[in-house]
């Protein structure tokens, strides 16, 4: 069966008013199962993730996520109701990601309807935006029973421009002791202040050497996030601690950029995570090639956000769907119903343009 426009923002209605934040995403993988189910297509279970197949030929991926943020401070709307105000769709999760799922699942039933002309696998995922039994359960499941696509697609908000490398991302822990004392007392006793070492060492990584910038990428970049320190207002701190976001690129590895950070601070520095590798698809891959016919005006871009795409690295995987990934996580989301259209479209015609290339 062929979705109609009104069956689109109906679709599209149903994800955003079913609740799904990050652990909580059970009632809508049931939601969008039993849909899939009703329209005929044969539907398993990987834990809360949603897998079905339909179609025969070349296999495509494509792949979204479930579940959302908590609603940002700020809604003006009620995050968990679909607002249709003029050509906006308001609701959490609206743009980020539920328009790539519902445009998605839309592609989907096309191919369930027409037997082909890819074999088309729809993996809808739990935990993209915190956790780990989403992408990182599901997608070595399908690996192990052999179920290996030709060309997987990633449903991100990129305003259907096409991203074909992704930045990694490193967190360290920056840290610096000092001696805890009334503060009163501290220039007396000469007591070192945790929060004045880290200080210091937060301004000397403004100078830090990430390396040579990638043509696709750019270059690496380092923010704090997060500090905290002290106890009291009147008590020198014996202990400060901040976060340190890297977006890695392949010009230095996550221990070399690590080494060069500790090279210029004088504090402490712990590895929290290194394993999301920066990752990129060959440009003359059949997946890219069939994105550039399928929306020949899209620019192919290499992405600085973090997405389930790190966990294809290896595989010829884009990054590509409907909305704009500056309103991800921002209160009073939407997607324009248009580039919700724009999106169901777009995936139609990947699956055609992506099974003659293939072929070709």
């Amino acid at each position: 069966m062929t979705l109609t426009d009104t069956d689109i923002f109906a679709l599209h209605q149903l994800l955003v008013e079913t609740p799904s934040l990050s652990h909580e995403e059970e009632a809508l993988a049931d939601r969008v199962a039993s849909y899939l189910s009703k329209h005929g297509a044969q539907v398993e279970r990987m834990g809360v993730n949603v897998f079905a197949r339909a179609g025969a030929g070349p296999r495509l991926l494509l792949t979204s996520h479930l579940d959302t943020v908590p609603p940002a401070p700020g809604w003006t709307r009620p995050p968990h109701t679909l607002t249709r105000e003029g050509s906006r769709l308001f609701g959490l999760g609206s743009n980020d990601a539920k328009a790539s799922v519902a445009a998605m699942m839309a592609a989907f039933l096309d191919v369930l309807a027409h037997g082909g002309p890819v074999e088309c696998g729809l993996l809808l995922v739990a935990e993209e935006e915190t956790g780990g039994k989403g992408t990182e359960l599901a997608w070595p499941a399908l690996q192990e029973r052999g179920w290996i696509p030709e060309g997987i697609v990633v449903g991100e908000p990129t305003s259907l421009d096409i991203a074909v490398a992704q930045k990694g991302m490193l967190i360290l822990e920056l840290s610096a002791e000092g001696d805890a004392c009334h503060s009163a007392n501290a220039a007396a006793l000469g007591a070192r202040n945790a929060l004045r070492s880290l200080a210091r060492d937060l301004v000397a990584l403004e100078n830090v050497d990430l390396g040579s910038e990638d043509p696709l990428l750019g270059r690496t970049t380092l923010e704090p996030t997060m500090a905290s320190a002290g106890q009291r207002r009147n008590m020198v701190p014996a202990h400060a601690q901040a976060w340190l976001d890297l977006r890695t690129t392949p010009t230095l590895s996550p221990a070399e950029l690590t080494r060069r950070v500790r090279d210029l601070v004088r504090g402490g520095v712990r590895v929290h995570s290194e394993r999301l590798l920066p990752c990129a698809c060959d440009q003359s891959a059949a997946i890219v090639r069939a994105a550039q016919s399928a929306r020949p005006h899209a620019r192919q871009y290499g992405s600085r956000t973090m997405s389930d795409m790190v966990y294809f690295r290896g595989s010829n995987v884009i990054k590509c769907g409907p909305g704009d990934s500056a309103r991800s996580h921002t209160a009073d989301e939407f997607v324009e119903a248009a580039e919700l259209l724009e999106g169901v479209r777009f995936y139609r015609a990947l699956v055609q343009s992506f099974s003659a290339e293939v072929r070709a």
